[in-house]
């Protein structure tokens, strides 16, 4: 890891843990609002630690996207949480055929990067 990606990584935890600081719930209840604050640190650790020794600049590349991704869709909707997705089982298949292979092909292809690793974590 270039010391220009540490750094940027590093910007992003101490972005994050600042967000969460300063998180209030959509509801404005306390009990609710250290919930959500306790999650978005907690998920933090979890996926920073995960991803500690990762160094294929790519692979890089992708967990900070997927970072940026998570943090303005959190700020914008105001949930800490990632957005679920709704895809219709068999309903990525493909007019010739509809093997269960196929259709996880297209579902893993098809995942928006905010929850590439929200499956592996939870």
């Amino acid at each position: 890891m270039t010391p220009a990606t540490r750094q940027e990584v590093l910007g992003l935890y101490r972005k994050v843990l600042r967000i969460a600081r300063t998180w209030q719930s959509a509801s404005g209840q306390t009990e609710e609002t250290m919930r959500e604050k306790e999650y978005i640190r907690n998920e933090a650790r979890t996926l920073f630690r995960k991803n500690r020794n990762v160094t294929d600049p790519k692979l890089i590349k992708q967990c900070i996207e997927e970072c940026e991704a998570r943090i303005e869709i959190g700020l914008h909707y105001n949930i800490p949480y990632p957005r679920p997705i709704h895809l219709p089982p068999m309903g990525l298949a493909h007019k010739q055929g509809r093997t269960l292979r196929h259709q996880e092909k297209l579902r893993k292809i098809s995942k928006p990067i905010y929850l590439k690793s929200h499956d592996e974590v939870s």
